[in-house]
């Protein structure tokens, strides 16, 4: 991190790698965040998104069909790190160009087995037993936003109850409330991810 500062590098590289540099962080966390300061890097916009996936490619003499670019910018929704990964598994699965989308299908099993192994794992794992139930409600309901009612039906809780484990959450980066009453989760696809590691119903 110290290196990549003083190189300057863009914003968007930084919030790349980002997730990983928290994974590795763990519980020094709180320590880590009074040294640096992490900026929010959100969907990157269609155009920059497509190249991020076209640029690599082109450099190395491979294209890309229309229909497989547009099925990666739908799986990952333009988050820069999930570009990376579908990138990096697409590339590997692909055998000829252009790469077609049953090369990306192929490359989104590895590339979502490899988010559960590290990038969403790092996330669940850092939860409370409350939080976890929490965000697997918010599942349940789907990929959001949620208003807080609907959260705590889902689940037979009173809502004022939820309120310490939902600032709890915020204060995480695990979810945010994109308008007064309603949260969301922070990262595309995490409330898949709690439908697999929380299967069935024994959560409620």
């Amino acid at each position: 991190m110290h290196r990549t500062e003083q190189r300057r590098l863009p914003v968007v590289l930084v919030g790349a790698g980002l997730p990983q540099l928290r994974g590795q962080m763990g519980n020094a966390k709180s320590y880590a965040e009074r040294l640096f300061d992490f900026p929010v890097v959100g969907a990157l916009p269609p155009d920059a998104a497509r190249l991020a996936i076209e640029k690599p490619l082109s450099s190395e003499g491979v294209s890309i069909t229309t229909e497989s670019m547009d099925l990666i910018l739908q799986l990952t929704q333009g988050y820069a790190y999930f570009l990376q990964e579908w990138g990096s598994h697409t590339w590997l699965a692909a055998t000829q160009s252009p790469i077609l989308p049953s090369v990306v299908r192929q490359a989104s099993v590895t590339a979502i087995a490899a988010l559960d192994e590290s990038f969403f794992r790092v996330r669940f794992d850092r939860l409370t037993p409350k939080e976890k139930k929490y965000l697997r409600a918010m599942a349940e309901l789907g990929a959001g936003p949620h208003r807080s009612g609907d959260i705590a039906e889902s689940f037979d809780a009173v809502v004022s109850s939820l309120a310490p484990t939902r600032s709890s959450l915020i204060a995480k980066g695990m979810v945010w409330s994109p308008n007064h009453g309603d949260t969301a989760f922070t990262a595309p696809m995490f409330d898949e991810f709690m439908k697999r590691v929380m299967p069935g119903n024994e959560w409620r």
